[in-house]
């Protein structure tokens, strides 16, 4: 596929500087460009090499202030890094999708497939399984009874879907995530701990995407709930009767304890963890390595354990490593105090 500088600013609405007839075929990184390549410069700190690029055209903000005259043919917008990601949604829609029924596949008598599908050889399709239209199922992904997967998803290599799990349309669920195993359910008796079966299911709506590896249980009772927009990545942990409010962000790590209700449009960063049966607010954004003990309100921004506002976390952490020094400066202060009080005894 190859397209000019004139057709790619029609699609992102951009103003051309340079030859609009030149020529992209692929994409690169603005340091790794080549010609026949397009790039984009949104990040001030790689401002320098635009300059020496070989790609031959970069998408750039408007407002980006350039010193020197550049090789490169520009189109500027308003944002680049959303027009890049808009070009690269369109360069992937265009790629030629699998689709049939591989004839190594399993595909159980009563599961419905819809049209265009693909289902990839040692995949497993279970009884009453409902599979929507343009879906393609990678090779030994696993969908146990009665799953039901909307259309237009993409359900990668050694993804388990367990029994009664429910997937919206458009989601992609990457290699090795598991949905709908059993919640850690168990209660201590004399003998150890019995195992409270867990008979809900998960419910993922349209629009989510799952990193590799990730989990997210299924209910004791009801669902588990990952709701439109989500957006989860690698090794993230969703418990039982967990609700993730619509496009909400995890990085790689996060984990979330059962029974926690989570808001809409939230950042949590890697490895935040959160205690069961808390209720986060909308737009709670959440540092790295946060440790979440109850519940937080709306609109929040913290970071730490316990979390703390930014300005105050970072200030205390400041002061950390003269922490040892203080100590001892105290201490010999707290010497010369008792000393004086037993000279000023009568």
């Amino acid at each position: 596929m190859e397209f000019t500088a004139k057709q790619i600013a029609q699609v992102v609405n951009g103003e051309i500087v340079g030859d609009e007839n030149a020529a992209v075929r692929s994409f690169a990184k603005i340091e790794e460009g080549q010609a026949g390549a397009i790039s984009f410069l949104a990040n001030p700190k790689y401002t320098h090499y635009i300059y020496e690029t070989k790609a031959s055209v970069v998408l750039i903000n408007k407002d980006t202030k350039l010193e020197k005259p550049v090789k490169a043919t520009l189109i500027k917008v308003d944002n680049a890094y959303e027009c890049v990601a808009k070009l690269l949604q369109i360069y992937e829609a265009a790629k030629p999708k699998k689709t049939g029924i591989d004839p190594l596949a399993f595909v159980a008598p009563d599961a419905r497939v819809g049209e265009n599908c693909y289902i990839g050889a040692f995949a497993y399709v279970g009884s009453g399984v409902v599979v929507g239209n343009n879906t393609q199922v990678y090779p030994h992904a696993t969908l146990c009874d009665n799953v039901r997967v909307g259309s237009n998803c993409i359900i990668n290599p050694h993804v388990c879907l367990y029994h009664d799990v429910v997937v919206g349309d458009r989601v992609i669920l990457h290699a090795g995530c598991v949905v709908g195993a059993d919640g850690f359910g168990f209660a201590p008796s004399e003998n150890g701990y019995d195992k409270i079966p867990q008979i809900g299911n998960v419910v993922i709506e349209d629009d989510v995407e799952v990193g590799a590896n990730t989990c997210i249980d299924r209910s004791t009772m009801g669902s588990t709930y990952l709701r439109k927009g989500v957006k989860l990545d690698n090794l993230v942990q969703i418990a039982h009767n967990v609700e993730v409010g619509a496009h909400t962000v995890m990085s790689a790590q996060v984990g979330i304890a059962g029974s926690t209700k989570v808001g809409q449009w939230c950042m949590f960063g890697g490895q935040v963890g959160v205690a069961g049966h808390s209720t986060i607010g909308n737009k709670v954004f959440i540092g790295a390595q946060s440790g979440i003990p109850g519940n937080i309100k709306d609109g929040k921004q913290l970071i730490g354990t316990p979390p703390m506002e930014l300005k105050p976390y970072f200030k205390s952490h400041a002061v950390l490593k003269y922490l040892p020094d203080m100590y001892k400066q105290v201490n010999e202060l707290q010497k010369e105090i008792d000393e004086l009080k037993k000279q000023l005894k009568p």
